[in-house]
C-alpha cells in the first residue's frame, strides 16, 4: 500500500513540477502568498509567461487588447472544454471502444498554432504547427492512458483524428488532445478558458498585470498566475486536471443525462466507489482512494472538540456524477470522480462570502485537500482532493 501511495505521489509532484516549465520568474511586486512553498523548476522555459484566466471564459476581444499591450511581446488565447471520445486505434493495433453506449470525457485544448507556437521549445514548434493542417497532438500523459503515439487515430463520433505527435503535459496545460481552433469548433471546443502572455524583454510584472487587468469589462475577475505560483498552468489552477483524476483514481465512460447529470460506466462505480460511515457527519460515499484521509481528517475534528462546527445534516454529499453547476458546456465536475465533498451548504453558498471556521480549513488542508473558499469565485461548502498527505 505504501508503494502505492509513493506512486501516486510522485504523479501528482511530476504535474507540479512539470507545470512551471512554461515560464521563467518575473519580479513580483504583490507580497508572497502564505502557501507551502513550490515545487522547485525542473526545466528551462524558452520565454518567459504569465498565466491570465477569467471564470467562465475569457471575454470576447480580450486576447487580441493583451496583444496590443506595449508590454506585452505575444499571447495565446486558449480553449478547453470536454470532448466525447467513441473509438481510438493505435499504430498497427485493432480499434479500441468504450462500452457500449458510452463514450470517454476527454479534455480537449484547441488555438492559433502559429500563436501558441511561441510558447513550447523550439524542438516542439513544428508539431505545434503541424495543427494548421489538422489532426491532434496528444500530451504524454493522454499517450500513455491511451497507449497511442503519432500514426494513431482517435474518433469522436463522426470525425476522425490523426494523432501527429506527443507532447510533454506540461507544455499544454495538462490537456489531454490538442487541435486548432477551427478543428476544435468541429469538436464544440469554442470557449476560450486562459491566455499564455510573453511579456516584452523589459517590462516588469506590475507593469504587465496593471495592462491585463486594464483591458478587462469592468466587473471582471480576474487571475494572473506566474511560475511556480501554482501547480497547474491553466484555467481552475487550484485543482487537478482530468487527465490527472484519471491516472490516480481511473478512468470512466459515460453519457450526458437529464437535469445535468452522467449515466456512468457500472463497472468503474463498481471499481472505486464505496460507501462508509465516517465521524461527525456519518454515511458518505466517496472514491475509496480519499477515504482514509477524511476519516483522519474528521477524527481530528472530533479529537479537537471542532466537531461541532460542522453540521451533519447539512452535508452535500460526495460523489454525484455531473457536469459542473449542471452545465454540460461546463465540465465534468470533480464529484464525478468521487474525491470531492461539500460541508455546512446553506452557510457557504456558491459565489458567496465563505462562513467555514478557519480551524476546520487547517485540518482538511493538512490532510490534502483544496478548499474552495479560497477561490476566484469561492466555493465556501467545497472541499476536494489536491494530494496524498505524509501518513493518510
Amino acid at each position: 500500500m505504501r508503494s502505492l501511495r509513493v506512486l501516486v505521489a510522485a504523479l501528482v509532484g511530476a504535474l507540479v513540477g512539470g507545470a512551471v516549465t512554461l515560464g521563467m520568474p518575473l519580479e513580483d511586486s504583490r507580497p508572497p502568498a502564505r502557501r507551502p512553498p513550490p515545487a522547485q523548476l525542473v526545466k528551462q522555459a524558452p520565454i518567459r509567461t504569465l498565466l491570465v484566466w477569467t471564470p467562465g471564459g475569457l471575454p470576447p476581444g480580450y486576447a487580441e487588447a493583451v496583444q496590443r499591450l506595449p508590454s506585452v511581446r505575444a499571447a495565446a488565447e486558449v480553449r478547453s472544454g470536454t470532448a466525447w471520445l467513441t473509438a481510438w486505434r493505435p499504430e498497427g493495433s485493432p480499434r479500441r471502444t468504450p462500452p457500449s453506449g458510452l463514450a470517454y470525457p476527454t479534455e480537449v485544448a484547441a488555438f492559433r498554432p502559429l500563436s501558441y507556437r511561441r510558447f513550447v521549445p523550439p524542438a516542439d514548434r513544428p508539431l505545434v504547427e503541424s495543427l494548421a493542417r489538422g489532426g491532434a497532438l496528444l500530451s504524454r500523459g493522454a499517450a500513455r492512458l491511451r497507449g497511442i503515439e503519432a500514426g494513431g487515430t482517435l474518433r469522436f463520433g463522426g470525425l476522425g483524428l490523426p494523432v501527429v505527435g506527443v507532447l510533454d503535459d506540461e507544455l499544454v496545460g495538462a490537456h489531454e488532445v490538442v487541435v486548432s481552433h477551427e478543428t476544435g469548433a468541429r469538436l464544440g471546443i469554442s470557449r476560450a478558458r486562459y491566455l499564455l502572455v510573453a511579456p516584452r524583454a523589459k517590462a516588469e510584472r506590475r507593469e504587465v498585470e496593471e495592462g491585463i487587468r486594464g483591458a478587462l469589462p469592468p466587473g471582471v475577475r480576474v487571475r494572473v498566475r506566474g511560475p511556480g505560483e501554482t501547480p497547474v498552468f491553466r484555467h481552475g489552477d487550484a485543482v487537478l486536471p482530468p487527465l490527472r483524476l484519471k491516472e490516480l483514481f481511473g478512468e470512466f465512460a459515460a453519457a450526458p443525462a437529464a437535469g445535468g447529470m452522467l449515466r456512468m460506466e457500472g463497472g468503474w462505480v463498481r471499481r472505486n466507489i464505496r460507501t462508509t460511515t465516517l465521524p461527525v457527519v456519518g454515511p458518505v460515499t466517496c472514491h475509496r482512494t480519499i477515504v482514509p484521509a477524511m476519516r483522519t481528517a474528521f477524527a481530528e475534528l472530533q479529537r479537537r472538540a471542532l466537531d461541532d462546527l460542522i453540521d451533519p445534516g447539512d452535508f452535500g454529499g460526495c460523489y454525484s456524477p455531473r457536469f459542473i453547476l449542471r452545465s454540460p458546456g461546463a465540465g465534468i465536475s470533480h464529484h464525478g470522480w468521487g474525491i470531492a465533498f461539500d460541508l455546512n451548504v446553506s452557510q457557504n453558498p456558491f459565489g458567496r462570502e465563505p462562513r467555514m471556521d478557519p480551524r476546520v480549513v487547517e485540518v482538511f488542508e493538512r490532510h490534502g485537500f483544496t478548499w474552495g473558499g479560497r477561490w476566484l469565485v469561492p466555493d465556501g461548502m467545497h472541499f476536494e482532493f489536491l494530494r496524498f498527505a505524509e501518513g493518510d
